[in-house]
Formats: structure tokens, C-alpha cells, sequence
């Protein structure tokens, strides 16, 4: 697995003499912070006694005992029980799913009782559930570990889903996550965990539902989600030495949907490309550029663009992955097209 140490990306402003983490570090303090905060809190999964496939663990257990750090059998659908139980009875569990291609196997707990428990009882009980997966393509893992299926639970009400860009929107909005009475699934993104950017060490929430402007510009919007917010950047300088002046909104959270930002922006920009790593078609753009045409049609100069991936399994082949997974020139490309008042 190829991960890049190196780049810097995030909404907080950098400061170059303050700490930086990783990604996957961010993600780490977050929990540790969270199991020093609340005793009712604890994690289980696979391996996380070892740190997990991805080290997102590493070191809770020795740190916070492995009465609540667990590993679990291979059984999905057990797992997401446990949460749901533990959940409603009191306690505010972490359930990590390894690869979020194997969420299927739990949908029928997220679904229908997790999703669903808290209006049943008509808010008597609370549903603290943390769902926390990888996702995402670029790491040659293949068609079974490689999906971003955001759009599946976004479908879903009662359920929260969570996809942060950067070091520093890891830690703040699964901080938040972890305070939430609600059902929430954190989808972290594999070629991003390497990534180095400012994380105060102090604890911090972001809010969910609230989207974040990371650039601002004034000829089109590009809404990106997850790691296609660090490739729309990279995409907008691009553009930017061709004269076009990008703004790039990190959605944060697909649900709930802060889609105000967006037609904020949109009615001034008066064009928009929305982005994801998902299948584009059936993707979660599109309920981004169904809401932005029912609200701010007016104000559109072009039809929305929409980038996603082919509607195709991940390749394992590194050369076709490539060609697979949206990327910074295919963004810029789309931008192009639309400021031209074309059709993507």
C-alpha cells in the first residue's frame, strides 16, 4: 500500500511551528480521548487489540486496558449487534468495521435497528452508536476492499455518515461522532491516513452537518467530499494559472447534508462541480445536484457537473485503478467543461 507522507491538506489554517499529525494519528487521539473522557465508551473489532489493519488503534489497549479495547470474531453482523445493544442499553460503543465493503454484512443492524430504534421508542432510549470503516480506492486492494458506499447509508434515516478530508477534520468531527446520541458512521479514506497536517492536541468537535468553505473563488464551486476535497485543491490551483478562480467546499458530512453552503456559494459562483470517489452513478452527487437544481436554478450559467467513478468494480491492476479513481486533472477537466458552459 503506497501512502503519501508528505502532502498537507486541511480547513484549519496551517501553522508550520505547531504539531502535525498523521491522518491515522488524528483519528488514534480522538478515540484515546474519548475512552479517557467517558468509562462507558469502548471499542471493539478484528485485531484492534493489535491497533487494527490500519494501526487506527494502536496503543488504546495498552493505554486503556482490553476490558474496552476488544477484539471480536470475524462476524460482522455480530459486531454491529453488539453496538446496537450495548448502545441502547447505556453504553457508547466504537465498533470498528475493517473495510467498509463488509458493511453489507451489518446492514440489517444498522438499518433496521440502529437507524430506526430511537424513533420506535419514541426517544426514550439513545443510539450512541460509532460505526468507524475504511474506505476507498488507490491501494490496489481490489473490488472487494476498495468500495465508498456513502450513498447506501445516506439513504438511510436515523443514520449519520461521516467522511473527513484532512488530519485535523479526523479528529474534530469523530470527536463529535463519539459525543453523538445518534448512530453514526465514520468512513476515514485509506490513501489519506498518511497525511500530515496541524491537529491541535487539545481535544475539539466539529460540528456535524456543517460543511466548510476551504477556498474560496468566484468563477465555480466544486462540492467534494472525503479525498476528493484534497484533489479538487489540487485541481483548483491548477485552474487557477488558467484564470479560473475555484472555491472548494469540503462537505464534511453527507448526512446531514449542509446544503446551505452550497447554494450559498453556487448563487454566487453561478457554476458547480460536485465530486466524489464513489460510482457516479446512483452516487450521492447527484442528490447534492438534484437539491442545488431545485433551489438555485436561477442562478446556474451551466449544467452541474458530476465526476465519480465508472460504473465498474475497483480494478486491481494499478494502471487501471488509476484510469478508475477520480483524480485532480479529471476534476480540473470537468471544471473546464462546465465553466465553458458544457455538459460532463
Amino acid at each position: 500500500m503506497s501512502i503519501d507522507n508528505t502532502r498537507t491538506a486541511s480547513s484549519e489554517p496551517v501553522n508550520h511551528q505547531a504539531r502535525s499529525l498523521k491522518y491515522v494519528q488524528a483519528a488514534t487521539e480522538a478515540l484515546s480521548q474519548g475512552l479517557a473522557r467517558d468509562r462507558t465508551m469502548f471499542v471493539a473489532g478484528e485485531d484492534v487489540v493489535a491497533g487494527g489493519v490500519y494501526s487506527v488503534y494502536k496503543g488504546l489497549a495498552d493505554e486503556h486496558g482490553r476490558e474496552r479495547v476488544l477484539d471480536t470474531p470475524v462476524a460482522e453482523a455480530a459486531l454491529a449487534g453488539l453496538g446496537v445493544g450495548s448502545a441502547a442499553c447505556g453504553c457508547r460503543p466504537v465498533i470498528d468495521i475493517m473495510f467498509m465493503d463488509f458493511i453489507g454484512i451489518a446492514m440489517d443492524q444498522l438499518v433496521n435497528q440502529a437507524a430506526k430504534m430511537k424513533y420506535m421508542f419514541g426517544g426514550s432510549i439513545r443510539m450512541p452508536l460509532t460505526i468507524l470503516t475504511v474506505a476507498g480506492a488507490g491501494t490496489s486492494s481490489a473490488a472487494q476492499h476498495s468500495q465508498s458506499l456513502e450513498a447506501w447509508l445516506c439513504h438511510v434515516p436515523g443514520l449519520k455518515v461521516v467522511m473527513p478530508s484532512g488530519p485535523y477534520e479526523v479528529k474534530g468531527l469523530l470527536r463529535a461522532a463519539l459525543d453523538d446520541d445518534n448512530a453514526t458512521v465514520v468512513m476515514l479514506n485509506k490513501r489519506t491516513l498518511g497525511l500530515k497536517a496541524h491537529v491541535p492536541e487539545e481535544a475539539y468537535t466539529l460540528p456535524l452537518g456543517v460543511a466548510a468553505v476551504v477556498r474560496t473563488g468566484h468563477d465555480v464551486t466544486i462540492v467534494a467530499m472525503g479525498r476528493m476535497v484534497l484533489e479538487s485543491i489540487e485541481a483548483a490551483s491548477t485552474l487557477a494559472a488558467e484564470g479560473i478562480d475555484v472555491e472548494v467546499i469540503d462537505v464534511r458530512t453527507p448526512s446531514p447534508l449542509d446544503i446551505d453552503t452550497i447554494l450559498e456559494s453556487v448563487r454566487r459562483t453561478n457554476r458547480v462541480v460536485v465530486a466524489h470517489e464513489a460510482v457516479r452513478f446512483g452516487g450521492f452527487g447527484g442528490e447534492i445536484a438534484a437539491q442545488i437544481q431545485e433551489e438555485a436554478f436561477d442562478y446556474l450559467d451551466a449544467p452541474i457537473g458530476r465526476v465519480g467513478a465508472p460504473f465498474s468494480p475497483v480494478p486491481f491492476a494499478p494502471e487501471l485503478e488509476r484510469l478508475y479513481v477520480p483524480s485532480a486533472s479529471s476534476i480540473a477537466e470537468a471544471v473546464r467543461a462546465t465553466v465553458a458552459g458544457g455538459r460532463w
